[in-house]
């Protein structure tokens, strides 16, 4: 399968609050709100969520093509990617904008507060998927991520035209986004991701209950924090799997990102979705063991060991034989 995934491209600046933000906040003073975190840490890490998916699909062992806009300051980064297997062919460079910018501050509790500069993420609307295809020789699958809420638009409609499958990801974005807005980017969509907070906004912003949604896309998949992921799909019996047994939590950001990669690149191999999923929630226990997104590494001998203890060894068979 040639999957292209868009989304934004950006640098993130993670940093660690050794307390908790809980204990910060005044219930009757949340409406003027104004607090400084002195913060024990700073990591510079590359991120946004294209170029998190694409390089866990190149991990393990895809071409996945990186589809987004990003500065004049993206020649290191592209370098990163390129040799961790990503296209990086259909990424626009702007002649006058910074890489946006991700910056993030977790607590002892692994609660977070962030803030995102958009920059050159906002010439994202300008690109046409219709090159992309072009250049790759056609299109399979387009997972639209958070973007320039123009570009995901664009994208939205430029699939429904031209008949391309399409996976709607909203993710941060959801939070600027109306009820239209959302509506016209999940309805017809062959996979919607979210997260369970995520799941209930889509709801109460679009007005349509989680039937009626399920009723809109292929297949409905949400992702559980600790406890997994389901998927949804009219009149079938829902699947649900386990996380894998982490060694550590060291750092939640991009688990997200990871599970996405890897449930893609189970897509791309043609295995069913509970397998692509328990691929997912393997890659996924990798990020959150290791401090940045992509900051990984992926041994596939110990993947598969750990792959087989969390979901057996018929599970792990089939794995294998694509993963090798």
């Amino acid at each position: 399968m040639r999957i292209a995934v868009t989304g934004s491209i950006a640098t993130d600046h993670l940093m660690t609050f050794p307390g908790r933000f809980a204990d910060q906040l005044v219930a009757d003073q949340l409406h003027t709100v104004s607090l400084s975190f002195l913060v024990d840490n700073l990591d510079v890490r590359r991120g946004g969520v294209g170029p998190n998916i694409c390089f866990g699909m190149g991990q393990l062992g895809g071409t996945p093509i990186l589809v987004g806009a990003a500065g004049y300051d993206f020649d290191e980064y592209r370098g990163w990617l390129d040799r961790h297997g990503v296209d990086t062919g259909s990424v626009r460079i702007s002649e006058v904008l910074h890489t946006a910018r991700f910056v993030c501050t977790t607590d002892k509790d692994h609660n977070q507060i962030g803030s995102f500069y958009t920059g050159a993420m906002s010439e994202a609307r300008l690109i046409e998927l219709k090159t992309v295809a072009d250049r790759v020789g056609g299109l399979d699958l387009v997972l639209i991520g958070a973007d320039d809420p123009e570009a995901m638009l664009r994208h939205t409609e430029e699939c429904k035209t031209r008949g391309i499958p399409f996976a709607a990801d909203f993710s941060q974005q959801i939070a600027r986004m109306d009820g239209d807005e959302i509506r016209t980017l999940l309805d017809g969509a062959t996979y919607l991701f979210s997260n369970e907070y995520e799941k209930g906004l889509i709801e109460s912003k679009t007005g349509w209950t989680d039937a009626e949604i399920l009723a809109r896309v292929g297949h409905r998949v949400t992702t559980l924090g600790s406890r997994g992921v389901r998927i949804e799909r009219v009149g079938d019996t829902p699947i649900e799997v386990a996380c894998a047994e982490e060694t550590a939590k060291v750092d939640p950001t991009g688990v997200g990102d990871a599970f996405r990669a890897g449930f893609l690149t189970g897509l791309s191999w043609g295995v069913g979705h509970e397998r692509a999923a328990q691929v997912g929630c393997m890659l996924a226990t990798l990020v959150i063991e290791t401090l940045g997104t992509q900051e990984y590494t992926l041994r596939r001998a110990n993947f598969m060991d750990r792959f087989k203890k969390a979901y057996g060894e018929e599970a792990a068979t089939e794995v294998q034989s694509h993963l090798s």
